[in-house]
């Protein structure tokens, strides 16, 4: 007589889901490779590398001053705090030190582009989340915001406006009055948006306890900004290692606790309010000098100081002031000394120079021309500055000719990405989408 045996065979059916890099969410760059029990997330794969820009190598192949525009595109919703970093790590090759008020207006324009960098990171992440109202409210305060940064640059993001030994033009009068504005409507909007969102019950759970990292996790991978600051981790580069006038200010670290994508909210929410009371205390302390004094009123249109100096016309030209268009506007004679250092090595000369006489017209031509260009001694620096994702740092090696020969940046929000998996994995799929937002990835400088 034989004996039936049942044997019972337990199987675990999972499925591959492909998101992205087609997707909303993922910003066309993104592809996460997902194993699913049911909607449970067993393990997840990222994939980077869509949108690959060859920043490195292009700077490489580029003149110190023609790399200004490629740092704009790395995180190009803060090009500002980029240009600034870059410019730092160029100066600090030469042995450059800005002047006191450019130092000032570089302050004043990287805490507007870290405010807007906020409100579209929180604005995109809560749309994603259904909460369209906040999202348009965090937009017009963007907007206003841009417009003061559009009166200063000539542009709203790609805008090349910080340059080793200064910035390419002083603030203009209706700067001040504007931005002021702006940053009162920017505060409503901050109460609204929390009014709507902080307390809201749908939204509150759709963060709360999501996306976790532990303080131990965030310092292995390397992590820095919002991200890290919400573990409880209070690191700033800003307070940590004080660069420009930093330290002039009275602003605070927001921290978390738990590293969620709630605290990550919170931080940012209030980084915002921190960044508008640096802007304020600036515009007090912000040394005014003689900018403010007209040279006797007297103007030339720059195209017509060009056509008379080619007719040798140049009587009188240094009591004149260029006229220039709003692209170059704060670029004349009685702003430069003010915003730019006095180093004929990197800073090309006031328009009037340029112009109007033989001097001014070499050192612009020497400065821009293939083969001469700015050019530092060899030597191999580092430069951080606080990004609105972190520590974004530029190491730059000089060869002690025209190009640098090696040009690296760390992006704040790769280390993040790196750890995507770790945040993502054990989760819904749904909150795939809120925990990837909190990232702020930003393809420019992730793949840069």
């Amino acid at each position: 007589m034989t004996t039936a045996v049942n044997v019972k065979k337990t199987r675990q059916h999972t499925m591959l889901l492909n998101v992205g890099p087609s997707h909303p969410a993922m910003h066309g760059i993104i592809r996460l490779i997902l194993e699913l029990d049911g909607e449970r997330i067993v393990s997840s794969d990222v994939e980077i590398g869509y949108l690959h820009r060859a920043f490195e190598k292009s700077s490489e192949l580029s003149g110190y001053l023609q790399v200004i525009p490629y740092t704009d595109r790395l995180n190009y919703v803060s090009p500002l705090i980029n240009n600034q970093g870059y410019s730092m790590a160029v100066e600090k090759l030469f042995g450059i030190k800005p002047t006191e008020r450019c130092e000032y207006i570089r302050v004043i324009m990287s805490e507007l582009s870290r405010i807007t960098d906020h409100l579209t990171c929180i604005g995109a992440n809560v749309m994603e989340l259904g909460a369209f109202t906040a999202f348009l409210y965090m937009m017009k305060a963007r907007e206003m915001i841009y417009q003061g940064i559009e009166m200063v640059t000539g542009a709203r993001l790609t805008i090349s406006y910080v340059r080793p030994g200064g910035v390419k033009g002083d603030l203009p009068p209706e700067f001040e009055p504007h931005i002021r504005s702006a940053l009162k409507e920017t505060r409503k909007v901050l109460k609204e948006c929390h009014q709507l969102l902080t307390r809201n019950r749908i939204f509150v759970d759709r963060l709360k306890e999501i996306g976790v990292i532990s303080k131990e996790d965030a310092l292995a991978y390397g992590i820095t900004g919002p991200f890290l600051r919400s573990t409880g981790i209070d690191y700033d580069v800003r307070k940590n290692s004080p660069y420009s006038v930093y330290e002039r200010f009275d602003f605070d670290i927001p921290v978390g606790t738990t590293g969620d994508n709630y605290d990550r909210y919170l931080c940012r929410m209030e980084e915002m309010e921190q960044s508008i009371r640096i802007v304020e205390q600036a515009l007090v302390q912000i040394p005014q000098g003689n900018v403010m004094v007209d040279v006797e009123g007297k103007e030339i249109p720059a195209a017509l100081m060009v056509d008379l100096a080619k007719m040798g016309e140049t009587e009188g030209f240094g009591e004149l002031e260029a006229s220039a268009d709003p692209t170059l506007g704060g670029t004349s004679e009685r702003f430069h000394s003010l915003v730019q250092a006095g180093e004929k090595r990197a800073v090309l000369p006031p328009k009037e120079d340029t112009y109007g006489n033989i001097e001014g017209l070499m050192q612009h031509f020497k400065l821009i021309m293939f083969g001469h260009g700015i050019i530092p001694p060899a030597g191999e620096v580092y430069q951080a500055v606080e990004g609105a994702n972190g520590e974004l740092g530029f190491f730059v090696v000089s060869d002690g000719t025209g190009r640098p020969y090696r040009v690296r940046v760390r992006p704040p929000c790769f280390t993040i990405m790196a750890a995507l998996p770790k945040l993502i994995n054990g989760g819904f799929l749904a909150d795939v989408i809120p925990t990837f937002g909190s990232v702020n990835m930003i393809g420019g400088e992730l793949d840069r």
